[in-house]
C-alpha cells in the first residue's frame, strides 16, 4: 500500500427535499383542507476515525463526496425520506483543515471519533404548517434549504511515542530494525526512506512506538531534498531521538544542521525533548569515539549517547532513556484530579 499523507477532498451535503401543497379530496369530506407534507432532510457528510488505517491512499483515486438530497414532501401528509449521510474514513491522527491549509477545523486523535464537516438541509414544510382559522386553504410551501459545499484538505500526521531525526544514512532506519519488528529499506546511499514507517519497540516489558521519517538535508525548510513536509508525522511525538552519523568527519555540523531545520519548521518542535546519539560507533576505533563524542557534546550542550544500529550495542540503553522521557512527558501532560471534598 502507498503512503500518502495530504490529500485535497470535494464534499457537499445533501439539500432538503421542497414541501408539497397538497389537498384532501376524498368524496365525503366537505372541507377537505390542506394535507402537503413536509420535505425530508439532506444528508450531512461526516468523518470518522477508524483502526487499521495508517494512510490517505483511498482519497487518491476518490475525492468527491455528496450525500443524498432530501426527497420531496406528497399528499397525505407524507414526509419525503431524509437523505443517507456519507462518511469518510480516516486514519487516526488526521488533520482536517479548511480550503486555505492553514484553518484546522478538528484534529481526529482517538479511534471512534466522528465529527460533522456539513450538515444537510432542512426540509421545506408542505402546506398543511400554514393552516390557519383564517387561512385555511394555504397554496404554499417552503423549498428545502441547500446544502454546503465544501473544499477540504486531510493531512495525517501518524501517532507515534517517539520520532527519528538525522541526517540521510544517519542510521535511522537500521535502529528501527534492530529494535522492531518493522522492515523498512535499508542501502548505503541518501534518501533510501522515501515516507514515514512506524515500528513498536519494547523494552522492560513495555512498549512504544517509533516513527522513522526521511532524513533531512540542510535547506529541507527551504524545499531541498524531500523538503520537511514529513516532520508533521514527528510533532505528536513525546521525545526525539537525533541519532549523528559517527563515520561522519563533520559530527557537530551534521547535529547544527537539524537543529536548524527544527528551529525553521516552527511550533513547538524544536523544544520537544530530545535524546542526541553517536551512532555507527562500531566503527570507530577508542580515540575517534572520545574525539567525536567530546566534539558532539559540546555542539549539543548536553550528555551524549553512543550507540551502533548494526552491531546492537547500546541500543537497550538508549530505548530505557526514551521511555523514561516518554513517562516524564505523560506526567507532564497528565490532567490535575481536582479533590473531592468528603462529607460524612
Amino acid at each position: 500500500m502507498k503512503f500518502l499523507d495530504l490529500c485535497k477532498v470535494y464534499i457537499r451535503s445533501g439539500a432538503g427535499g421542497g414541501g408539497c401543497i397538497s389537498f384532501r379530496r376524498e368524496k365525503y369530506i366537505e372541507y377537505g383542507g390542506p394535507d402537503g407534507g413536509d420535505g425530508g432532510g439532506g444528508g450531512s457528510v461526516w468523518a470518522e476515525a477508524v483502526d487499521g488505517l495508517n494512510t490517505l491512499i483511498d482519497f487518491r483515486y476518490q475525492q468527491h463526496f455528496f450525500a443524498k438530497n432530501g426527497q420531496p414532501g406528497m399528499g397525505k401528509q407524507r414526509t419525503g425520506k431524509d437523505g443517507d449521510d456519507i462518511v469518510l474514513r480516516v486514519p487516526v491522527g488526521t488533520e482536517i483543515m479548511d480550503e486555505d491549509q492553514e484553518t484546522v477545523i478538528v484534529d481526529i486523535t482517538e479511534v471512534g471519533q466522528r465529527v460533522q464537516l456539513a450538515r444537510g438541509g432542512n426540509g421545506g414544510w408542505g402546506n398543511l404548517h400554514f393552516k390557519s382559522a383564517t387561512n385555511q386553504a394555504p397554496r404554499r410551501s417552503n423549498p428545502g434549504q441547500d446544502g454546503v459545499e465544501r473544499t477540504l484538505w486531510l493531512r495525517l500526521k501518524l501517532i507515534a511515542d517517539v520520532g527519528l531525526l538525522g541526517l540521510p544514512n544517519a542510521g535511522k532506519s537500521t535502529f528501527l530494525a534492530a529494535t522492531s519488528n518493522a522492515r523498512p529499506k535499508i542501502a548505503d546511499y541518501p534518501f533510501t526512506t522515501l515516507h514515514p514507517n512506524l515500528g513498536v519497540v519494547g523494552v522492560d516489558n513495555t512498549e512504544f512506538v517509533v516513527a522513522d521519517i526521511p532524513g533531512l538535508i540542510e535547506g529541507a525548510s527551504e524545499g531541498r531534498g524531500l523538503g520537511d513536509l514529513f516532520l508533521g508525522h514527528v510533532e505528536r511525538c513525546s521525545v526525539l531521538l537525533h541519532l549523528v552519523d559517527g563515520t561522519s568527519e563533520t559530527v557537530a555540523e551534521d547535529y547544527q544542521t537539524i537543529i536548524t531545520e527544527l528551529e525553521n519548521y516552527g511550533g513547538d518542535l524544536a523544544l520537544k525533548p530530545r535524546v542526541t546519539v553517536l551512532n555507527k560507533v562500531d566503527a570507530l576505533d577508542e580515540e575517534q569515539l572520545a574525539s567525536k563524542l567530546a566534539e558532539l557534546e559540546k555542539a549539543s550542550g548536553g550528555p551524549v549517547m553512543q550507540m551502533s544500529g548494526v552491531a546492537k550495542i547500546g541500543t537497550v540503553d538508549v530505548l530505557r532513556t526514551l521511555r523514561g522521557e516518554i513517562d516524564e512527558d505523560k506526567l507532564r501532560h497528565k490532567p490535575a484530579v481536582e479533590a473531592e471534598s468528603w462529607q460524612p
